[in-house]
This record gives C-alpha cells, structure tokens and sequence, in this order.
C-alpha cells in the first residue's frame, strides 16, 4: 500500500513488495539488535523489502515474575533509536499504558499496542496522539469485524496513521490459529493489514509457564498470507532462538531469515501479476 510511504525513513516501498516489521522479541542488549538490523537491513534491500525494525523495549505481558522483562526502559529506548540512526530505518517498539506513549515517542517511529490491550481505549488515544503511526494487534479474543472500532479510536483522536495485525486466534487454552477470512475482512476498512507469522504460531499457557510454538511452520503461514493479500508481515528472529531470553519458542532464526523472504518476494510477484489481469 503506497500509504505506509508516510512512515519516516522507510524505503523500498515503489516496489510493490510486502512491508516488514522484523527484529527480536525484546531488546536484550545492543550487539543483538544492531546484529538483527544488519543481517535484515541487507536482505530487505536485496529483495527490495519496505523494512521496520520491531524491539519491545519492555515486556509487560509476561506469565511468570521472574521472566525476562527487561534492560531498563531507557537504555533499550536508546539502542532502538541507535538502530534508526544507523542503519535509517524506521523503528517500532510496544508501549503498554498510557503515560508510555509520549516517552516512547521520542526514540521510535511506530507505537505498537499489544494484543491484550488492544480494547484499553485511554491506550489507543494516547498512542493516537503523539502523532506517531500506530500498530494495533488483534486480540485473540476479538473478532477480525471488531478490530474496525479500535481503529475507529485512533481515527476519531486526529490520526489516520493506524495499522492492524492479525496474530491468531485462541482456540481452546493452549494453541492459536489463524482465520485467513479475517484478513479479507480487516482489508476492508482501508488501512494497512499485517500478518504476525511468528506470533500466530505461538502454543500459550503451558503448564511450564513458557510459551511454546511451532517454527516450522513459519513459512507455511507466511505463504498462505501473502496468497490472501496481506499488505505486511510481522515476525520475530534471532541469531540464537534457544537461547532468547522471550518467545525463542516461536522465533525464525536469523540464519534462516533470507531464503523466507526470497520465497515470499516470489510469490507477492505472482500475486500481483494475477490481480493485474
């Protein structure tokens, strides 16, 4: 879509190629982040890849307290802008209440809202006004029809800068699934849709109080997605998944990041060609 054009600082974007929003779970350090934005900066310009660098610089959802949350707000805020200045790229980073969404403002391009979160309409309007363009992911408990009246909150708060992401849909306690229906749907209301294939592949709740995953099936939804006509994709990687300090169980690793895109170029090129005719 030529609107995500606006972002500050994305490229790549004449050639009707999906976007990405790419990068690990959280920010644990800065030799990683800047590791990831390399790698995918160079292969997102191979393939001519609108490109997004994604970091949590906190993680608020956790299931246990003693998991990962965290190097401190501020440091990570800065090793995600250090990432931007770089590299020149646009960053995108999650904020969780209300009083987060200026502060995080400052360091990064776009505000994402967590799934969980996506109803908190003191959130949405926050977000909505720093300015900044905001990615508002799909509850697994929302409906896809639903999603139009949180993107209606940020319309109606002065931004048409919005975005939505699908990230599945809970069925039953411990898996998720996507319903490829509700990209179509969602693509309806005129904004950006996007594609969590890393997120959707996410087994929650396990007794362990770790989240599990199906990786390997990564390119299987990715492909699917890109045949429904996703406008982008999410995803997280890292160079050592086993060893990430939040959701290793459902990451690319970063190794492998370069043959997924190569595939998925090819097959947006078919689908242009065949929506052309």
């Amino acid at each position: 879509m030529k609107i995500i054009s606006s972002i500050p600082g994305i490229r790549n974007t004449e050639s009707g190629n999906f976007f990405l929003l790419a990068g690990p779970c959280a920010i644990e350090g800065r030799d990683i982040a800047m590791t990831i934005a390399e790698t995918v900066v160079k292969i997102t310009d191979k393939y001519k890849i609108p490109y997004v660098f994604k970091g949590s610089y906190r993680k608020a959802n956790r299931s246990r307290i003693d998991s990962f949350a965290g190097i401190g707000d501020e440091k990570a805020l800065k090793i995600l802008a250090e990432v931007r200045d770089t590299f020149k790229i646009p960053v995108i980073t999650d904020i969780h209440s209300a009083e987060e969404a200026a502060m995080a403002a400052e360091y990064v391009d776009i505000l994402q809202i967590p799934a969980f979160l996506c109803r908190q309409t003191d959130l949405l309007v926050a977000a909505a006004k720093t300015g900044k363009w905001v990615n508002v992911k799909k509850g697994q408990f929302v409906s896809p029809s639903s999603m139009i009246f949180a993107i209606n909150k940020i319309i109606d708060s002065g931004n048409q800068h919005v975005m939505v992401t699908d990230r599945g849909t809970m069925f039953g306690y411990q898996d998720i699934v996507v319903d490829f229906r509700g990209i179509v749907e969602m693509k309806s209301f005129g904004k950006p849709v996007v594609l969590d294939i890393t997120h959707s592949l996410q087994q929650p709740n396990q007794s362990s109080g770790v989240t599990g995953g199906r990786p390997e099936l990564i390119e299987t939804i990715a492909r699917a997605g890109i045949v429904t006509g996703v406008d982008g994709l999410f995803l997280e990687t890292h160079p050592d998944p086993a060893n990430a300090k939040s959701d290793g169980a459902n990451m690319l690793h970063l190794k492998n990041i370069e043959k997924l895109l190569r595939n998925l170029s090819k097959i947006r090129e078919v689908v242009l060609t065949l929506s052309d005719e």
